[in-house]
Formats: structure tokens, C-alpha cells, sequence
């Protein structure tokens, strides 16, 4: 008797186990994906062309919600503002998480110390993050302000309580937060280089920034797509960090997407336009990731 014929002999197949063994382990997490994920999704995408306040009965209203919303300044200004701190927060934190791998590859003494310490600000509590730097950027007695005017810089900025540089506050903060995570994301690339490649290129007399150039940033493409794409995703939907440090003030100066979508629906109690500011950020950075994906085949290709 084959092998395939024994296994028929209890009732399934021995394909059809296995399958069944693989889908009862994703299975879990299916039903939470669409519990939690795809049906409240899916009710957001109904209510954005509706109106309703979470009481009374949800009424039709085809595209007026998209029209008002593009007509609020609060609206197009967290658009602006959140293009601006996404903009800048990928750039720094790609390129400090990118220096700072870069510095802790190396033999130095106690990196495995400094690997953690830089590290453990993912993992902290983003309320004592946001409670220890307020503190710090207090604009009349924090300790950054205090330092500035210690090297001569009279007039230092006011940080949070500044509409101009409240966002560049956040930045800062969040760079600082988010570092140590992608650079342990370069760390892993950077050590699944074939170090042969570095020995040739110093035959061939490459040294310094032709090896980086050549070999090290080419080769770190996938880490750079992934933080790339994990950044701007992160960035475009911030939310926990801007409402404990500006709850997006001062006024609106800070009021970001995901805070308008919150304020729409917690404080306006209006579902109709939080749902459709929520599918506008949606669409943004589903775009996104499609372009990113594009771009980075377009540049394995080459």
C-alpha cells in the first residue's frame, strides 16, 4: 500500500492534516484581526458617509463630511503639520539610529551597555518620557533652556509653550524615543554583511566613505526600507506623545491627524467627520507605502 493511501486510511489525507494543523494556528489570530480590526475598520468606512453623535440614529449623508473637513483650517493645518514632524522625524531618526549603529559595530569597550541604555527609551513608558521632558523644556527654568543661556544664547527657544517651535519639541523627543529601536535594526544588517567584501575593498585601497558608499549602504537597503517605511507609518499616526506633552497646543499649533480624528470623535462627538478625517489619513499612508514599495523594487532592480 503507497504511503498516500495509508494516510487516507484514517479519513483526511495527510495534506489536508497538515493544512488543517497550520490553519487552526493562525486561526486566533484571524478572528482578533477581524473582531477587532476589520469590522471596526469597515463601520468607520460606513460612518464616513454618515451622521451620527454616538446617540441618536446614524443618518446618510453621501460626501458632506469630506467637504466640511476639507474646508476646516484646524483640518488642513494637522495635514501640514503632520507631514512636517513626519518629515523630519524619519530623516533624524533614520540617521541617528543609522550613526549610532554604525559607532556601536565597532570593538569598543562596554558597547553591549550602551547598546541597552540607548535602547530602553522604546520600551519606557511614553507617559514618564513625556512627563521628564516637559520638565526639561520648560521654557523659563528647564535645563535645556538653563544650558542655552549658560553658552550664551540669551533668548532660548520656548519649546512647548511656543507655537513655532512646539513641533520641533516633539521631534526632538521623538527622534530621542525611537532611536534605539532602528538602530538595533541597522545593528542586525550591518552584522549580516559578509565581512569579506570589506577585506577586498581594503586590497583595492577603498577606505572610509568609499566602503560605506559601496558596500555598507547598498547592502543595508532592506533595514533602510523597512525603518523607512515603520517611521512614516509611526509618524503619520502619533498620537500618544503629542496629546501627553501638548494635548496639540499651544491652541492648534500642535494638532496633529490623529489628534483632530480624536477630538472630532471624544470631544465634538461627531463620528461622521472623525471616520472621514480617519479614511483621509488611511488613504495617505496606504499611498505611501505602495510608493515605498515601488521605489525600493525599482531600486533592487537596479
Amino acid at each position: 500500500m503507497s504511503g498516500k493511501a495509508k494516510a487516507k486510511k484514517g479519513g483526511l489525507s495527510l495534506t489536508v492534516r497538515q493544512n488543517l494543523i497550520g490553519y487552526s494556528f493562525i486561526l486566533p489570530n484571524f478572528i482578533g484581526f477581524f473582531i477587532f480590526i476589520f469590522i471596526p475598520v469597515m463601520f468607520s468606512l460606513v460612518l464616513s458617509f454618515s451622521s451620527w453623535d454616538g446617540f441618536n440614529e446614524i443618518k446618510f449623508n453621501g460626501l458632506n463630511n469630506f467637504i466640511d473637513i476639507f474646508h476646516d483650517s484646524v483640518f488642513l493645518g494637522a495635514i501640514w503639520k503632520t507631514a512636517y514632524f513626519s518629515f523630519f522625524t524619519v530623516i533624524f531618526s533614520m540617521l541617528a539610529s543609522l550613526g549610532l549603529a554604525l559607532l556601536l559595530n565597532q570593538k569598543i569597550k562596554a558597547r553591549g551597555f550602551f547598546r541597552c541604555a540607548l535602547f530602553f527609551p522604546y520600551v519606557a513608558s511614553v507617559v514618564a518620557v513625556s512627563v521628564v521632558f516637559n520638565a526639561m523644556l520648560q521654557p523659563d527654568y528647564g535645563p535645556v533652556n538653563e544650558f542655552l543661556r549658560f553658552i550664551g544664547i540669551s533668548n532660548p527657544p520656548g519649546w512647548l509653550a511656543s507655537t513655532d517651535r512646539v513641533i520641533p519639541g516633539l521631534i526632538i523627543v521623538n527622534v530621542w524615543r525611537n532611536m534605539g529601536y532602528f538602530m538595533i535594526i541597522y545593528l542586525a544588517g550591518l552584522q549580516n554583511i559578509d565581512q569579506s567584501l570589506y577585506e577586498a575593498a581594503e586590497i583595492d585601497g577603498a577606505k572610509g566613505w568609499a566602503r560605506f558608499s559601496k558596500i555598507t549602504w547598498p547592502l543595508l537597503s532592506p533595514s533602510t526600507f523597512f525603518v523607512v517605511m515603520m517611521l512614516i507609518i509611526n509618524s503619520f499616526k502619533v498620537f500618544d506623545l503629542v496629546y501627553l506633552m501638548t494635548q496639540g497646543g499651544p491652541g492648534t499649533a500642535s494638532t496633529m491627524l490623529s489628534q483632530y480624528i480624536y477630538n472630532q470623535a471624544f470631544i465634538s462627538w461627531d463620528y461622521g467627520k472623525s471616520s472621514a478625517a480617519a479614511m483621509i489619513l488611511f488613504l495617505i499612508v496606504a499611498l505611501l507605502t505602495v510608493f515605498q514599495f515601488k521605489a525600493e523594487k525599482k531600486f533592487v532592480n537596479y
